[in-house]
């Protein structure tokens, strides 16, 4: 049986994993989890706008938002840290993200296998049933991974 204390907390993670490197480049920051998903927000800032006359998020900072997030999704749902690697990410764009407005991106973490976790997610500024984009995600998972049934 897993300790209370063993098992992965995405609100403790990230405490350390978006203070460095990428994610810490864009400002990422912790709103909250489930279960079986998380949600993170990508600030808005002049240095992540993608069209010099229209003051919105580009698309490459929310790509890494929800790329982040479902990782957080996948950890959380194993209940532990165990390295993965992206295979596959969709992401649809419905609309741009209004003008210098925030992104939140959530992600669940919705089947695992022995090999691979799926993810579907969405990103919005503010009304989730108003979408930024939709995703969908399939990642590797590198060690023993319990399967669901």
């Amino acid at each position: 049986m897993t300790e209370k204390s063993d098992i992965f907390d995405p609100s403790m993670a990230v405490k350390f994993m978006l203070k460095h490197g990428h994610t810490a480049k864009l400002g990422l920051r912790y709103r909250d989890h489930g279960p079986d998903w998380c949600a993170l927000e990508l600030p808005w800032r002049e240095d992540l706008v993608g069209e010099v006359d229209r003051d919105i998020l580009a698309s490459g900072p929310i790509i890494s938002l929800l790329d982040m997030a479902s990782g957080l999704s996948i950890w959380t749902k194993l209940q532990k840290f165990v390295g993965i690697a992206t295979l596959d990410l969709r992401v649809d764009y419905q609309r741009p993200a209004r003008e210098k407005t925030a992104v939140i991106g959530h992600v669940e973490c919705y089947r695992l296998s022995r090999s691979a976790a799926f993810v579907r997610g969405v990103a919005h500024d503010g009304d989730p049933g108003d979408t930024v984009a939709t995703m969908s995600g399939v990642f590797m998972t590198i060690g023993t991974v319990p399967r669901d049934v």
